[in-house]
């Protein structure tokens, strides 16, 4: 544990402060400007739209630049983002609002990335706790986000056009924070480096396929849900701040556990750890299916957090071994590219499940991608435990 870990731990903070607030505004904004209801969360999905089909320039810079500068230009897009968004609410313009949204998703998928570098970062006897330590820094944001949603939101004369304009300064302090991480010497592999395996051979690996499966799967739920709370809320009767106290619950779950995740994984094992996340999913479901007083929200979320962190963690972890270093940029593309994927399925259906069919519907829907996920991991320990498999 360095000064650099801490550092970046600070950065994933600031990072998910502007997640948690595009969740905790997006849909509420684009409710207020979409042409119809169903397109409310249009802005959340156009900011995972936008990180998936960033992934693979990410990944052409992070081979290019090395890490510290393909984040720093994250960032930059990440302060032209926020208030390119900000005009556009001012304007009332939706479609402006979207392709702000869609033009942030390079931060994110840079922001995505902030975990593998983590392990770069430590000892390889270390790097789960590295990758816990640094997914705990969104801890900040479980705080900062939430707060900064409620507190902004009368700002200015447009509602909630000024959370645009501090999200652009959280970044500008991201930018400084980052320039002091001293990231692994970077080299350009030449021409006649050996670049190791492609994709499709990394792919055929069980232990990356279930890694893909479960990052992806835990993510698009745990999205699934989290987009859909702040609207879910409002059609319930509550307001924006028990919305706000709800997602800052949530997201605690989602970073808290990562001060003990990565001990937990060294101790248990990564699919026992990863096999508690799913039952955790499956309890915030049957608990936001009991009622909708506020309480439950803040329970269900709490553990819809709680068990995607144990499912991303454990993602990550069984990840990195199926890759070597000269892999990295094309393997973890494709994992984030993965997540982005289900996160832009879960972000639409998000908003047009809870405006159409209510939060009952949206919660008994989730349960399906629980069940993959769980044959996923059943399918990888039976592969690991057959003689002549290798992960």
């Amino acid at each position: 544990m360095n000064r650099s870990l801490w550092l970046l731990a600070l950065c994933q903070g600031l990072f998910l402060t502007n997640n948690v607030t595009f969740i905790a505004i997006n849909g509420l904004v684009g409710l207020r400007m979409a042409p119809y209801g169903w397109m409310a969360t249009l802005p959340v999905m156009g900011y995972v739209v936008g990180a998936a089909l960033a992934t693979p320039l990410v990944a052409a810079t992070q081979a290019r630049f090395g890490r510290r500068t393909s984040f720093l230009i994250g960032l930059a897009v990440a302060v032209v983002s926020a208030l390119a968004a900000a005009l556009a609410v001012a304007a009332h313009q939706f479609w402006g609002l979207v392709a702000a949204t869609i033009v942030a998703g390079y931060y994110s998928a840079n922001g995505q990335l902030y975990r593998f570098a983590a392990a770069e970062l430590a000892l390889p006897a270390f790097r789960e706790k590295a990758v816990s330590l640094v997914l705990a820094g969104g801890l900040i944001g479980a705080v900062a986000g939430p707060n900064l949603a409620a507190r902004t939101r009368t700002l200015l004369e447009v509602p909630f056009a000024g959370a645009y304009w501090v999200l652009a300064g959280v970044a500008v302090l991201a930018m400084v924070l980052m320039a002091f991480i001293r990231f692994p010497a970077h080299q350009m592999p030449l021409a006649s480096t050996d670049t190791g395996r492609p994709l499709r051979e990394i792919a055929r690996q069980p232990a990356f396929a279930v890694a893909c499966l479960c990052a992806a799967m835990g993510y698009g739920v745990m999205n699934l849900l989290m987009a859909a709370t702040p609207l879910a809320m409002q059609q319930c009767g509550l307001g924006f701040d028990d919305a706000a106290l709800v997602l800052e619950w949530h997201v605690i779950g989602m970073f808290a556990p990562g001060f003990f995740t990565g001990h937990l994984i060294k101790r248990f094992g990564t699919l026992r750890i990863m096999a508690v996340g799913v039952a955790l999913n499956l309890l915030c479901v049957a608990i936001a299916l009991s009622g909708v007083e506020l309480h439950r929200f803040v329970v269900a979320l709490f553990l819809l957090g709680v068990g995607w962190n144990f499912l991303f963690t454990g993602s990550t972890t069984l990840a990195l071994r199926t890759y070597r270093p000269e892999e990295k940029d094309r393997a973890q593309a494709a994992i984030n590219f993965c997540v982005f994927v289900v996160m832009a399925l879960s972000s639409v259906a998000s908003g047009a499940l809870v405006i159409t069919q209510g939060w009952a519907w949206l919660n008994i829907g989730s349960i399906a991608p629980l069940l993959l996920t769980s044959a996923g991991l059943v399918w990888l320990r039976l592969a690991q435990r057959a003689p002549s498999t290798q992960t």
